[in-house]
């Protein structure tokens, strides 16, 4: 599976994910203000988690997978559910992160009614925002939450999750406050 160069259509839909002028994008305040948490909050575990420099920028991509550790971005979301269960007859679930969230099927592949349905950016929006909301409901901390997203265990892999977020978090609370894009 190769990563293919985004066209002109995926230039298109980054237009339509991210707008400079609102930030968190309103998928991200929609799914957030459902699940009850801060909408910054989930764009940037979509940016630490598949985020894409296109034109010096860095956009969430919806079409991503990380397969037994290797990312992979597709310009479409049919591309990407063909290389997903592809993906899925080789590898473990466990093995297999999908979306913007990078949702984990292993873990939590019972919260879609299919694979594909997980790259559906909406949907996969809800389920990162349902989890995070129960990993806050555990710490109490939306910096140890994001840690927990990652990786539940803990451990250094966690703990430099939680670095690299809050500095993202960070970033994007200065750039929204400036009104400058990420």
């Amino acid at each position: 599976m190769a990563t293919p160069r985004l066209s002109g259509i995926a230039l298109m839909l980054t237009a339509l994910v991210v707008q400079a002028d609102e930030l968190p994008p309103p998928a991200y305040r929609v799914a957030a203000h459902d699940a009850n948490i801060p909408s910054m909050v989930l764009f940037a575990i979509a940016l630490q988690e598949g985020g894409v420099r296109v034109r010096s920028r860095l956009l969430p991509w919806p079409w991503t997978l990380n397969i037994a550790g290797t990312p992979f971005r597709f310009a479409t979301r049919q591309a990407a559910c063909r290389a997903l269960l592809q993906a899925l007859t080789r590898h473990d679930t466990k093995r297999v992160d999908v979306g913007l969230g990078q949702t984990n099927l292993g873990y939590h592949g019972q919260r879609f009614s299919s694979p594909c349905e997980a790259l559906d950016p909406y949907r996969n929006l809800a389920v990162t925002a349902a989890l995070l909301q129960e990993h806050h409901a555990a710490t109490g901390d939306w910096v140890l939450a994001a840690g927990r997203y990652h990786r539940p265990a803990g451990g250094a892999p966690a703990a430099r999750y939680r670095t690299g977020f809050s500095r993202r978090l960070e970033r994007l609370l200065i750039s929204s406050e400036q009104g400058s894009p990420p």
